[in-house]
């Protein structure tokens, strides 16, 4: 899930452990059973030329920042019942090494990107600019 933003960060136990600040994307990434490597890898290229910025630019453009945050609850199924069931979303030793190589791969392409921590509790804040929010599923 992609928001285009005026400024995000995440917090940790009181820390702040990523920040962008100005026009940029919050990317919230949430892993299931068959993302692989090349998945991550089309993903970074995506989220760095997708023209989603103001005056339809791309990250790549302007040289906007990208906060990416691990998101596994994007995968939370609550069609039956009263609590949702997260049965969809890769278990931590699969799905952490792919958020990783997400951001491997949009520092690779030359983009200035932060990070929340991996299974965290995390605080986000953000200034949602449109409001614009995209999925994007590879």
């Amino acid at each position: 899930m992609v928001q285009r933003v005026d400024g995000a960060s995440v917090v940790v136990g009181g820390e702040t452990v990523g920040e962008i600040v100005g026009e940029g994307l919050c990317v919230l990434v949430g892993v299931t059973h068959d993302d692989t490597p090349e998945k991550a890898e089309l993903l970074a290229r995506k989220l760095w030329s997708v023209r989603i910025l103001e005056g339809e630019k791309s990250c790549s453009d302007n040289g906007a920042p990208l906060l990416v945050i691990s998101q596994f609850t994007l995968y939370g199924d609550a069609r039956k019942g009263r609590r949702p069931t997260w049965n969809a979303a890769a278990p931590g030793p699969v799905a952490e090494p792919l958020v990783d190589e997400v951001v491997a791969q949009l520092r690779a392409l030359g983009a200035t990107v932060e990070t929340g921590r991996f299974g965290a509790d995390m605080r986000v804040s953000l200034t949602n600019h449109g409001p614009f929010t995209i999925v994007i599923d590879i």
